[in-house]
């Protein structure tokens, strides 16, 4: 699969696809979303297929990474649910579910935005580290870097991205204060 073996690729999606949303299903109690999770894992294994490193065998480490997927989901889902019933406390009713959606949605295209313009290796160890809450060994590991550049590539993206969310400062402080006291 890592080297960009197209038909590969595609038997290990095919032989596996199904298994592993029966087991996203489990989680998350939703088809369509069991298969957005499956599909999301499938999508970065093909992203990183230059860089990825299985130790394990291949049917774990699809299963694992369907669990971390799951995992960070209902994570998601419920900081999502605390900022809502947390700041729909401070509007006017009639007002609170249109502003906590149009912040929410100018929030989350202006991270997505951010994290796209960082250079790629910057990006993907971003993404690594924040989305699929790996270590930064791991993530060394995983890409066959020293730590030391894991590092450095995590200081240059949290740097860009505090600069690029400056404006969103006082909301992501609000979010943060939140997921501290789940």
């Amino acid at each position: 699969m890592n080297n960009k073996n197209e038909a590969a690729f595609e038997k290990v999606f095919k032989t596996y696809f199904k298994s592993l949303h029966a087991f996203a299903y489990t989680f998350m109690k939703d088809e369509i979303i069991a298969e957005e999770i499956v599909q999301n894992v499938f999508f970065r294994i093909w992203e990183k297929k230059e860089q990825l490193q299985i130790d394990d065998s291949l049917k774990s480490y699809l299963y694992r990474s369907v669990h971390n997927e799951s995992l960070n989901h209902i994570k998601h889902l419920k900081v999502k649910t605390s900022f809502q019933l947390e700041y729909s406390g401070n509007m006017e009713p009639s007002n609170q579910d249109a502003s906590n959606q149009m912040i929410a949605a100018e929030l989350e295209t202006e991270i997505q935005k951010a994290i796209n313009e960082l250079p790629q290796q910057c990006r993907i160890i971003f993404q690594m580290s924040r989305f699929e809450q790996l270590k930064y060994q791991q993530i060394a590991d995983q890409l066959n870097i020293s730590i030391k550049t894991v590092e450095n590539q995590m200081g240059k993206a949290l740097k860009v991205m505090r600069l690029k969310l400056i404006e969103y400062l006082p909301f992501l402080l609000f979010l943060i204060n939140l997921i501290r006291r789940s």
